[in-house]
């Protein structure tokens, strides 16, 4: 990517944050993302709405509300009924729409596999945006969704779940994140990062809001909250290659404690569709928050750990 200095741009992909934010005027900023993906589930309806929710995701992490979105699709225009598309789009339309947002149109291509995301746009305060690099030693980890989504996922596939297995990691998927918005902008100021939990894990995204605020973290494996049948899948080899690849590209900066068994391990590292935020707050406002996620009815509202000073981006799990 080119090295951007213009002083309009607050955020861009430099720093891993989760959106672009670009300033319009002293007191309003646009937000912008986009995400896609091919099915998970074997619903075309819940496809197109766990697909519009994760996109929706990377606004909420940043303290955004959504203005509009734009559909991006892939479809095998020969393989694949246009009824089935309808499907997908009508699950998009209807997250959006929970959101607050409108879908104004979008650009779809011809595709041996199907693939639907958004381009979604929000806005914020250019002085109340929520980033990866502001959070301080001391303050406490809370996540808003339980994990295991890749696994389950996975899981399905190969045979190895059903639908009805699936059921819990679909409602958690198709839960917008914007109860989770709502209760960090209560806390205002004493929340100083976030991000959403998606493609990299747990472990993934915790390490890039370390990166970028140069701490350390300690976390508490125990505490983590897990979706229904992920351990046991987990345990069973259900484990997608996105998993994987994360365990291994952060090898050198986790040190997961000895009697962490091998099925959670995986989970920490597990590659999310649509998860949870992880929000960095002041140690003294934990409870407030808790307070605030639990009055939003998200899916879980969990102290998992703490930030640190040590060599940033380092993760000690026990």
């Amino acid at each position: 990517m080119p090295t951007l200095t213009d002083p309009r741009i607050l955020v861009d992909a430099s720093t891993r944050d989760d959106a672009a934010v670009y300033q319009l005027t002293p007191d309003r900023a646009i937000v912008a993302t986009v995400d896609f993906f091919t099915p998970i589930v074997d619903d075309a309806y819940d496809f197109g709405r766990i697909a519009a929710a994760n996109a929706f995701s990377d606004l909420y992490a940043m303290g955004a509300t959504p203005l509009f979105a734009l559909n991006l699709v892939g479809w095998p225009r020969d393989k694949l009924p246009y009824d089935l598309l309808g499907e997908v789009l009508r699950g998009g339309a209807d997250i959006a729409q929970e959101a607050g947002a409108f879908v104004l149109g979008g650009h779809s291509v011809d595709d041996p596999e199907p693939k639907y995301g958004m381009v979604a746009i929000g806005e914020a305060h250019p002085n109340r945006i929520v980033t990866l690099a502001r959070a301080r030693a001391g303050d406490a980890l809370v996540l808003t969704k339980p994990i295991g989504t890749g696994v389950l996922s996975t899981a399905l596939k190969r045979d190895l779940a059903t639908a009805q297995d699936l059921a819990p990691a679909v409602r958690s998927m198709t839960t917008l994140n914007a109860g989770a918005a709502r209760a960090m902008r209560a806390i205002g100021d004493d929340v100083h990062a976030a991000t959403d939990v998606t493609g990299f894990g747990l472990m993934g995204h915790l390490h890039n809001m370390l990166v970028a605020s140069g701490l350390a973290a300690e976390l508490h494996a125990a505490s983590v909250p897990l979706l229904p049948m992920a351990l046991e899948l987990a345990a069973s080899g259900a484990i997608p290659g996105g998993t994987k690849r994360n365990r291994e590209a952060l090898a050198e900066h986790v040190t997961l404690g000895a009697e962490i068994p091998e099925p959670l391990r995986v989970l920490l590292f597990d590659a999310q569709t649509s998860g949870g935020l992880l929000i960095a707050v002041a140690a003294d406002r934990v409870d407030s928050l808790r307070a605030a996620l639990e009055r939003e009815a998200t899916p879980a509202a969990v102290r998992i750990g703490r930030l640190t000073r040590g060599t940033p981006g380092t993760i000690a799990v026990s």
